[in-house]
């Protein structure tokens, strides 16, 4: 060290620890901090705890940090579990920052294809389907003293099987005489006599959280173009309020909100006379970087105007929001166990999710919420959200059940019980796919325990493990990576190859990530990788054998019918098959929106779909 100038290295420490005590500064001031020793009391006292608290009290930040720093993680790990991967990995990279740790050692996430913790993790971020998938090697979860399930309003498949796995592990536990293990379940909002009633009368902490005065306005009649309606009323106000007061739409989808934007964008250019407009899209397949830009703030006069799905109504809190304009609906998956289609819909809202959207409206400041529908309207609309569960295709959960060797599933503790339809249909897609068999009760066969270790819809699984006998896992391996994360179709603003190609980079790499992980599993399960080369037809019969379930046939009349239940659908505009009539095609995805959509297709011929289900199809009838 010369000339009296202080090294590089400590400068940043000096300038690290200073941001290291804004971070404790703003710990002590959210709303939570004055309840922390009764929250830890109170953990303490009772094996269960619901937290009712709302966006923004610090809930999901602070309570794993409590009570690891009260002692209460007992040398185990403490689980923090959430719906999505985007707010697991965003939440535990704040945490090891407030903690001064770098991430992956004291404080670390694991999603879907992605586990950044070692052995000295003991604040542990991740999706709830990741803490089911170590329940199928461990269903006591001897690794952890505490687990936290986060968000548990949105009731979600896979938090609705957890409810029952992590409450059946603590009283086994309690059984064996092993160390007990906590649960803490926090919500924004949720059905608290519900929740405390099934976790054994547990007792319920209310959390004050920052939430100024919000008027609501009703529509006066009912709207039947409720993307129309959300334009006029955003430029209404617009007119006439001044600029920095920014705007929150909430629409259904990717498709719709893009031609939302769009069309704000064109309709503020002619507009004289009022703030400058800054549109920014808000959806779960948006690129992170994309997503960022809702974040940043607002440019002295102008109006930010952001048009989201429902990820905005509880994960993320967007800074200079003082209007909501909730359109009411929301796209949800329907599953009809009689028909066996399982459809992407746009629907109505529940109640909870209407309160949930109007209070973004007042996080900084009093706001206001139009609502796009009428009171009586808002009046038959349901309390609360259908649990997932009710209304999706159960063979996933079915089979990762029969996994964990549990064999009654219609017997399982749910929350909510499924309709017995539902998992008498999910049975019956796991015996067409041979991963079941029926004796005195249904057991997983080989080829079934073999599915249940790929972390995959079971139809995915299946053609996997079809792939060898086809030659083909090489493109195979690439096709289901591909299926397993958002669409990589993108316009990106960087990386040249990326730009010219249309492809988002970000979801390119998760499915790389994706991918790569596959190909281990199946080098555990010592799959033959091979490839096919130019030749499709391995390929495409390959994905006959997961998706038969899933085909369509084309009609005298130019429309197609499923062949499972006689349907009437379309190929999907996006498709490169659109133009195209081929007789008959697989497809991945449902869609209801005008019509009904079929997307991510493959063509295929008839009697490859005889080969692969002789006795589904024998009624069928393709081809015939």
């Amino acid at each position: 060290m010369t000339n009296g100038q202080i090294p590089k290295k400590m400068r940043l420490g000096s300038n690290e620890d200073d941001f290291y005590q804004r971070l404790q500064q703003q710990r002590r001031s959210l709303p939570i901090h004055p309840a922390r020793g009764r929250l830890i009391h109170e953990v303490q006292r009772h094996s269960s705890v619901i937290v009712i608290g709302e966006t923004g009290s610090g809930k999901t930040t602070q309570i794993p940090q409590y009570l690891y720093e009260a002692g209460l993680h007992r040398n185990a790990v403490i689980a923090v579990t959430q719906p999505r991967r985007v707010a697991a990995i965003t939440i535990s990279k704040r945490v090891a920052q407030e903690k001064k740790t770098e991430l992956g050692h004291l404080v670390g996430y694991c999603v879907r294809f992605e586990d950044v913790t070692t052995d000295s993790t003991k604040l542990k971020y991740m999706t709830d389907g990741m803490l089911l998938r170590e329940a199928i090697l461990d269903p006591l979860l001897k690794r952890y003293s505490v687990v936290i399930l986060d968000e548990a309003h949105e009731r979600t498949i896979h938090t609705d099987v957890l409810f029952g796995v992590v409450k059946a592990a603590q009283r086994q536990r309690a059984e064996q005489g092993l160390k007990h293990i906590k649960i803490v379940v926090m919500s924004a909002t949720m059905d608290v006599d519900h929740f405390s009633k099934y976790f054994n009368n547990a007792p319920v902490l209310y959390l004050e959280g920052r939430q100024y005065p919000i008027q609501v306005f009703y529509s006066v009649e009912h709207q039947t173009d409720y993307m129309f309606a959300s334009l006029v009323t955003l430029f209404q106000i617009h007119k006439k309020e001044p600029a920095q007061k920014d705007v929150l739409i909430f629409l259904t989808g990717q498709e719709e909100i893009e031609s939302a934007v769009k069309s704000i964008r064109d309709i503020a250019k002619e507009i004289t006379g009022a703030p400058n407009l800054v549109v920014y899209p808000l959806y779960s397949s948006l690129p992170s970087f994309a997503q960022m830009r809702v974040f940043q703030p607002t440019p002295e006069g102008c109006r930010k105007v952001v048009v989201a799905t429902n990820i905005a109504e509880t994960s993320v809190t967007i800074q200079g929001i003082k209007f909501v304009i909730d359109s009411g609906m929301v796209k949800a998956k329907v599953y009809n166990p009689n028909s066996g289609l399982d459809l992407l819909k746009v629907v109505r809202v529940a109640k909870d999710q209407a309160l949930q959207r109007t209070g973004r409206a007042g996080r900084e400041a009093p706001g206001i919420c139009y609502r796009l529908y009428t009171e009586d309207e808002f009046e038959t609309f349901s309390n609360t959200t259908v649990p997932e569960i009710q209304r999706c295709n159960l063979a996933s959960v079915v089979l990762q059940l029969l996994a964990m060797h549990i064999t009654d599933v219609a017997a399982f503790d749910f929350m909510d019980k499924p309709s017995p339809e539902a998992v008498k249909k999910a049975l019956e897609q796991l015996e067409l796919l041979s991963a079941v068999e029926k004796r005195e009760r249904y057991k997983l066969t080989p080829l079934g325990r073999q599915m249940a270790a790929f972390p995959l819809d079971p139809r995915l699984s299946k053609v996997i493990l079809t792939a060898k006998d086809f030659q083909c896992l090489e493109e195979i391996l690439t096709i289901v990576s591909v299926l397993s994360v958002d669409s990589v179709l993108f316009t990106p603003p960087n990386k040249q190859w990326c730009h010219e190609n249309f492809i988002d980079m970000r979801n390119m790499k998760t499915a790389q990530e994706v991918r790569r992980q596959l190909k281990e599993i199946c080098e555990r399960q010592e799959l033959p990788i091979q490839s096919c080369g130019r030749d499709t037809v391995p390929i495409r019969k390959c994905l006959a054998a997961g998706f038969f379930m899933s085909a369509a046939e084309l009609q005298r009349e130019g429309e197609y019918v499923t062949l499972s239940t006689r349907k009437v659908v379309s190929i999907h505009p996006s498709s490169v098959l659109f133009r195209c009539k081929p007789g008959y095609v697989l497809y991945n995805e449902l869609t209801q929106t005008s019509k009904c959509y079929m997307r991510d297709l493959c063509v295929i011929d008839a009697e490859w779909l005889y080969d692969t289900a002789p006795n589904y199809f024998r009624n069928k009838k393709p081809g015939r």
